[in-house]
């Protein structure tokens, strides 16, 4: 049974700020219990107004490192690379900002450079935050051939390179993402929404649990912790 608690707002200024304190109580949480912080944040426009509140808070973000949820397989300079957002909000601070994707047109061999990478972090993640897609999608955990991968990659790898069927209008690359067990080893999940459509969709998902049919169903269905939504209109 997934333990959800959500948290609703009544306009996006009053979401952001909350999304935002979220965070960086979990970041000093960590900073205070072992001296370092490592996050895992989602790409996509909706995050930007919660980045630019938390990078303003008066954190030791050199003891930060953040990596992205996924990232397209893109040139850093692409404006569909999601590691690009983080670093201008949280390098200028002082924060690690960690690629996890290389422009690279195989998205296996991607996969595997960015598992390697993550390799070398100190694990679990604090934080895992987690958006959800129009489709059902979370990070880059699409419906298609490398679905199952995603899903049911062995639980030491960290990252799988995955190829949407079909991919999505608006980014339509190869991608590179945590795979389940990496998102569900997380020390604290959040998802952050907005849409009545999306929350309508969650909900169901939540409601199916493993039955799902929807990527955020499936990935949710095994999480032992409980997940804090913050949702808005």
């Amino acid at each position: 049974m997934i333990e959800a608690e959500w948290w609703d707002y009544d306009d996006m200024g009053e979401w952001a700020d909350a999304v935002a304190g979220d965070v960086g109580f979990i970041i000093e949480s960590a900073l205070d219990a072992r001296g370092q912080a490592l996050i895992a944040l989602p790409g996509g426009k909706t995050p930007l107004p919660v980045y630019e509140k938390l990078a303003a808070m008066p954190i030791k973000w050199k003891h930060v490192t953040i990596i992205p949820t996924d990232d397209r397989l893109v040139a850093v300079d692409n404006p569909l690379s999601n590691v690009a957002n983080l670093a201008r909000a949280f390098m200028p601070k002082g924060a690690r900002v960690l690629p996890i994707a290389t422009e690279n047109a195989d998205h296996k061999a991607a996969g595997n450079a960015a598992d390697a990478r993550l390799q070398d972090l100190h694990w679990p993640p604090d934080l895992v935050w987690l958006g959800v897609g129009g489709d059902g999608h979370t990070a880059s955990i699409f419906t298609g051939p490398d679905f199952e991968d995603a899903l049911n990659a062995p639980k030491a790898r960290r990252a799988v390179g995955v190829l949407p069927d079909p991919l999505p209008a608006e980014a339509p690359v190869a991608r590179v993402t945590l795979t389940r067990h990496a998102i569900l080893s997380a020390r604290t999940l959040m998802i952050a929404l907005t849409g009545d459509d999306k929350k309508a969709l969650l909900e169901q998902a939540i409601k199916d649990g493993p039955l799902s049919s929807l990527p955020i169903g499936r990935v949710l269905a095994d999480a032992e912790q409980p997940i804090d939504i913050h949702w808005c209109a």
